[in-house]
């Protein structure tokens, strides 16, 4: 091979070389445009997730470390309102968290003080009747423990199953049944957060509900006790479920709640629940079940709720 004809191929080969580099470069960035897009289409949150979550929220709180991570259900946000010296935050815009959609969910964290403990509160929750997994329906929880949370009070307005329950009683959940298919522990397990196999045996703390129960009998309060239901909407259940329901041992049955006491349970947070009764569940009356009437009902029962959960969240 003469010179000239060494040069030339030293040239093709450096130009099949920074192709080879651009092709290389172009396939990272495809690959990390697929990450983002599987990570907004719902995919598996990696730890990564919930420690930029988490990282964002610390630069808006400063030296503000929540202690109690509360979630309100349909109607009852209104505790959010009660913190002192709030910082809001738009779920919108904290990084990998979804949309709250769902009527009577303003869709934000309330940051701040009430009854002497510094919380963090969820002013609407998200749902897997939205669209979204169980695990991002719960994301929220992961952040909050790393944020510091390491309790959680978690409420919502449910149907009542049990006859001797009425509309306005609030019922301190003691355990729940999830018979459908999915867990927001599926997929890999992030062990920075917890154990492959959580225990759920003490998911509603007993030291947590024992105070409920002296909370209710300080403040003269009715405070009714039972097993909370899970069913993923967003229809209401039909006579015929609420009737299994009742053979299964459950006393109320909503929409939400669960994917949060598991992750909970995952994370090593210790959880207080409690169920405004909205309405009775299908079947019970002969009358159609309605949205309004569950926002109805959480106003009121605004001062008496309020009221125990303040009590409560004082004591745990």
């Amino acid at each position: 091979m003469d010179n000239m004809q060494f040069w030339k191929t030293m040239d093709a080969a450096r130009e099949w070389a920074a192709e080879g580099a651009q092709q290389l470069g172009r396939a990272a960035a495809g690959a990390a445009e697929t990450v983002r897009a599987n990570l907004s289409a719902g995919a598996h949150l990696p730890y990564g997730a919930y420690r930029a979550s988490a990282d964002f929220l610390r630069e808006k709180l400063g030296d503000f470390s929540p202690e109690v991570l509360m979630i309100l259900g349909s109607g009852l946000g209104f505790l959010g309102d009660e913190a002192e010296d709030p910082i809001f935050v738009d779920y919108a815009d904290i990084p990998y968290f979804k949309h709250s959609t769902a009527p009577g969910h303003k869709g934000r964290f309330v940051f701040g003080h009430l009854a002497g403990k510094r919380v963090a509160v969820m002013q609407g929750r998200l749902h897997t009747y939205e669209g979204y997994t169980m695990e991002e329906a719960a994301y929220a929880v992961g952040v909050a423990r790393l944020l510091g949370a390491d309790r959680m009070i978690v409420t919502n307005a449910a149907g009542a199953i049990r006859e001797d329950l009425a509309p306005g009683d609030i019922m301190m959940i003691r355990d729940h049944i999830k018979l459908f298919a999915g867990s927001p522990l599926t997929g890999p397990n992030v062990a920075e957060l917890g154990p492959r196999f959580p225990d759920m045996t003490r998911a509603y703390d007993p030291e947590f509900c024992a105070v409920a129960r002296a909370c209710a009998a300080e403040l003269g309060l009715p405070l009714q006790e039972g097993v909370y239901m899970f069913f993923p909407g967003p229809q209401f259940e039909t006579p015929a479920e609420i009737r299994a329901a009742r053979i299964l041992g459950a006393d109320a049955a909503g929409m939400s709640t669960v994917p949060e006491v598991i992750a909970a349970a995952h994370c090593g947070m210790r959880t207080l629940g409690f169920t405004l009764c909205a309405n009775m569940a299908a079947g019970i009356l002969d009358q159609p079940l309605s949205e309004q009437e569950v926002l109805d009902a959480a106003e009121a029962a605004r001062e008496p709720f309020s009221a125990l959960v303040r009590a409560c969240l004082a004591k745990i």
